[in-house]
């Protein structure tokens, strides 16, 4: 795992860090993957580079063999957690689908502002994160993956998608190296 440079314009995404999400039970400890991500949150704000901060509500039409969907969330499902310290020039979206690209414009948003590559965190590792590193790839962003910012519900599918996927989607490292290189471009 290694990151071998950060593009001028880069973006993070953060990817259903919610309420109701990180109320689950997940393979890693969820307040270590807010802490990570919020730590990104805050650097590529004072480096005055994009972050989006994305939730989810629904799901993709379609029968599955998981069961029924939950038809009703509790209130406040969908509230970004409190330590991501949204601020007014994040952008927002919701997304309907596993993966942020699918039908909510952030494409040509990020394109827009010059964005060449992103850096992904959030839940799950094996569905929205990986769902989203995967369409950002094949429309030829550059992708990092903070793998300390990021958790599955299943230990199994995380480490599926961290070691067998992503390297083929991009580069993977840890909140530290990418900090540590947002640095290194303002010394």
């Amino acid at each position: 795992m290694t990151i071998t440079t950060l593009d001028p314009k880069t973006a993070l995404i953060i990817i259903d860090l919610q309420k109701g999400i990180v109320s689950y039970p997940t393979a890693h400890p969820a307040g270590e993957v807010v802490r990570h991500a919020s730590a990104l949150a805050a650097a590529f704000r004072s480096h005055r580079l994009p972050v989006v901060l994305v939730n989810v509500d629904g799901g993709a039409p379609g029968r599955t063999e998981q069961g029924p969907r939950l038809a009703e969330r509790p209130a406040g499902w969908t509230d970004f957690v409190p330590e991501l310290n949204r601020q007014p020039e994040d952008h927002t979206l919701t997304k309907q689908t596993w993966g942020a690209f699918t039908n909510t414009g952030l494409e040509p948003h990020l394109k827009t502002l010059g964005v060449t590559q992103v850096v992904i965190a959030g839940v799950a590792t094996s569905i929205g994160v990986e769902s989203t590193a995967r369409h950002a790839h094949e429309l030829g962003f550059n992708v990092v993956l903070a793998v300390d910012a990021m958790t599955d519900l299943s230990p199994e599918a995380h480490t599926n998608s961290v070691t067998r996927i992503f390297p083929r989607l991009g580069e993977t490292g840890v909140t530290k190296e990418i900090l540590d290189l947002l640095e290194q471009r303002s010394a």
